[in-house]
């Protein structure tokens, strides 16, 4: 989800609610203690120098459990780090404590915002002699071998 559409999306909110990928909720009493843009350069496995731009907030709980943010004053945050920061309207990644810090994607979806699962990968499969991945057929989907015709 890009920021253009997360602040969107909190204008019309009176609450804020962080679904983990378990089902989970974030408790209520969050702070959003960091809100940044993260540039990563870097070069891939295959030598491509590459470029990531991504908006970075920082989720945490304390024993705080009076403290609600509510959405007005995170949109307010947020307009104030793009004003000093000059942050871009890119992607979000969230960071999460779990059992270490976890990074997550973000979507919107029945009046929640979901952390979702990110995942590594190799961006030059090609170079790596990473063959693309087959399609897996059902052998039940391909017609019956008849002695003689030549497929088996």
């Amino acid at each position: 989800m890009k920021l253009s559409a997360f602040k969107e999306v909190l204008k019309s909110k009176l609450t804020i609610g962080f679904e983990l990928p378990n089902g989970t909720m974030v408790p209520n009493h969050f702070h959003v203690t960091e809100v940044g843009q993260i540039n990563k350069r870097f070069i891939d496995c295959g030598g491509t120098v590459r470029n990531e731009n991504v908006v970075n907030f920082q989720l945490w709980e304390a024993n705080d459990y009076d403290h609600r943010l509510h959405p007005e004053k995170l949109v307010n945050i947020i307009e104030l780090s793009e004003k000093v920061l000059e942050i871009e309207d890119a992607e979000i990644e969230v960071e999460y404590q779990g059992e270490t810090i976890g990074k997550y994607g973000l979507e919107y979806e029945g009046g929640n915002f979901l952390l979702t699962s990110k995942l590594t990968d190799c961006l030059a499969k090609d170079k790596c002699g990473i063959p693309e991945e087959k399609l897996k057929v059902p052998l039940s989907n391909l017609n019956s071998c008849t002695p003689g015709s030549g497929c088996c």
